[in-house]
């Protein structure tokens, strides 16, 4: 029964999540699913990807997390709609919350939709949102095994973002090592060495972002 339970719940997450992918579609929306766990530094690159797009590429914003509405308080500083999902006991964003955002977001003012989930390194891989990619954050204060521990967010991930670079020389994090776990999950897995803090590496996280959008745009025009 609890099989049989876990397949109807995720069939469906993902009949809304395919619902939601047709209104994304229709307003040509770029969606991204940035997974990590709490601290990883989701919300600091979503600050810094709002200063590198100001003025160019229009973002938008779903934050999620178990409790207060702190992540969704520092995005509106830089004067993009968000809208915070408070999950209250879930450790995860599935379609359904997703979905109840969006009457509050105008998408065709919205080129890229950044869905930050929330913190955890199990949960969000497993439910779609109706997201174009996913792309999992890992901090050098994790642990280079954790692609190991952790394979499905990895496996479900279009790109690795290694963050906090700037702290290597305090830890044991074996970069090489790190990478290597990854792809051995994912032998398709982009990576890049980022520091949210620095602002080192971020150039290559906004161009990989802004190619990515502008696929998106040209799949669309010729559907």
């Amino acid at each position: 029964m609890k099989v049989n339970v876990m397949v109807d719940v995720m069939e469906a997450n993902d009949r809304i999540a395919t619902a939601s992918k047709e209104i994304f579609d229709r307003n040509k929306n770029l969606v991204v699913n940035l997974m990590s766990s709490p601290g990883a530094g989701k919300t600091t690159l979503l600050e810094r990807t709002a200063e590198a797009f100001a003025g160019k590429v229009r973002l938008g914003v779903i934050t999620g997390d178990i409790e207060t509405s702190r992540d969704a308080e520092r995005i509106e500083k830089y004067n993009i709609p968000v809208v915070q999902l408070t999950t209250v006991t879930a450790c995860h964003l599935d379609a359904n919350m997703v979905a109840s955002a969006l009457p509050h977001l105008d998408l065709s003012q919205i080129d890229i939709l950044l869905i930050e989930n929330v913190g955890n390194l199990v949960c969000p891989a497993e439910f779609k949102v109706g997201e174009d990619c996913k792309v999992m954050i890992l901090s050098v204060t994790e642990g280079d095994e954790k692609p190991l521990k952790y394979p499905l967010m990895f496996r479900e991930s279009s790109l690795l973002i290694i963050n906090k670079i700037d702290l290597l020389p305090f830890t044991n994090f074996n970069m090489d090592e790190a990478k290597a776990n990854a792809l051995k999950m994912n032998p398709n897995l982009g990576i890049m060495e980022v520091s949210t803090t620095t602002g080192q590496g971020i150039e290559d996280w906004i161009s990989w972002l802004k190619q990515c959008w502008q696929n998106r745009v040209e799949s669309l025009r010729s559907a």
